[in-house]
């Protein structure tokens, strides 16, 4: 007989998903695979950001078929950072991953990332082998990449790599605001700075097959290097969230 102590924690997996169609089934039945092989105790959660495509009608006849899936409609798109929190606050399990509904990264490998989360390790962060975009996709990446880590002192190899997987009571101390791209910035810095220990694990990328980018684009570019600055003054000029320490604040979910 198992012991409580050698019980495997209990695992969420979520997906931010914004037409996604073309991908989103093979991905949540990907996962439900994978995370049955890990612990017995799990769930698959995807939170539809407001899709125009058939997004929607696709992850509810996932939702019927499967026990495990649960799906979070947002009837009107939240951006990127919003579907996260969403994804966070849904999330019921000790253990929480998440990566893009995009198919770019392959959720079986969050095998590799599960037996990397240790005890003394409170978060596991992938990274790109190999960037499989466009030439100017890479380069934006890069510029994007080193800019960041310098501007707020990140330590991680690659901040933007969304394939994660991290102890839920992190959210506990770590408060996310962001509804843009940029959450995932504000995330790594809030964590970092609060002392959780983080691992690095090298994970694939692949190409986009289905639709195309929604960051990519001058107007997007443009408002994210403002919303960065705005961070970078928040966090690194005035430190406000190394002040946050009222428990009943830090929770993952829809506070702005």
């Amino acid at each position: 007989m198992t012991s409580p102590a050698a019980r495997k924690p209990g695992l969420s997996v979520f997906f931010p998903a914004y037409n996604d169609a073309g991908t989103i089934a093979s991905l949540v039945i990907s996962a439900l695979r994978t995370a049955r092989t890990l612990t017995d105790d799990y769930e698959v959660i995807v939170v539809n950001d407001g899709s125009a495509d058939a997004t929607a009608e696709i992850l509810n006849e996932l939702a019927r078929t499967y026990p495990q899936v649960r799906v979070v409609h947002h009837p009107k798109n939240r951006g990127y950072g919003g579907a996260l929190r969403s994804g966070f606050a849904a999330a019921t399990r000790d253990v929480v991953f998440y990566t893009d509904g995009d198919a770019q990264y392959d959720p079986s490998e969050m095998t590799v990332l599960w037996h990397a989360l240790v005890d003394g390790v409170d978060l596991v962060n992938g990274y790109k082998i190999s960037r499989s975009d466009p030439l100017h996709r890479i380069v934006i990446g890069r510029i994007y990449h080193h800019t960041v880590k310098t501007l707020f002192g990140l330590k991680v190899r690659d901040v933007d790599c969304d394939f994660r997987m991290m102890r839920r009571s992190i959210f506990d101390r770590v408060l996310l605001e962001k509804n843009s791209g940029v959450i995932c910035l504000e995330m790594m810095k809030k964590i970092q700075d609060a002392g959780f220990r983080i691992a690095e694990v090298p994970v694939h990328h692949y190409h986009r097959a289905h639709g195309r980018s929604q960051f990519f684009n001058f107007r997007r570019l443009a408002r994210t290097a403002a919303d960065v600055m705005k961070l970078w003054f928040v966090l690194v000029v005035r430190r406000e969230h190394e002040r946050e320490s009222s428990p009943a604040a830090a929770t993952p979910g829809d506070r702005r």
